[in-house]
């Protein structure tokens, strides 16, 4: 398995990142690529106590039923639900979201576990540094094979 926190694999992400262009297709989905930057940012602002959201009781019993079902599962499914505050609509700057990104990665490989700043995920509750480090990389990877990445 594949760790955000690994300089190597971490690199191999940023790597991917780069081949992004504002002309990179979706293969499902319907974000364009300058928002799958900015949406892959959000999970990392919650990761890195940057932002919070407030959880729902209903949506966060339900995570934590899908918790290790979803973590030790190969990938995450195509069109898979996302919480609302993660979901892109507006135009965003591609190069601007494309830089924020690479380096909110590179504080993974950085700092390692202690880029993490919350032990609590809105959906999957009571989060250890390995469920983080899960986590982030399926997301990123599930999004630049979204774009062929």
């Amino acid at each position: 398995m594949k760790s955000i926190y690994n300089k190597d694999h971490n690199l191999e992400l940023i790597e991917r990142i780069n081949r992004l262009s504002p002309e990179s297709q979706a293969q499902w989905g319907k974000m364009n690529a300058a928002q799958m930057l900015s949406h892959c940012q959000g999970p990392i602002d919650v990761a890195f106590g940057n932002l919070k959201l407030k959880p729902n009781f209903l949506i966060g019993l339900l995570g934590k039923m899908f918790k290790h079902k979803i973590l030790n599962s190969a990938e995450f499914k195509k069109n898979s639900p996302t919480a609302p505050e993660f979901i892109r609509k507006e135009a965003i700057d591609f190069e601007q979201s494309k830089k924020e990104l690479i380096q909110k990665v590179m504080l993974f490989s950085e700092l390692g576990e202690k880029a993490i700043k919350s032990s609590k995920h809105p959906f999957f509750g009571e989060m250890s540094f390995k469920d983080w480090d899960r986590l982030q990389y399926m997301h990123l990877d599930h999004h630049l094979k979204q774009f062929g990445q």
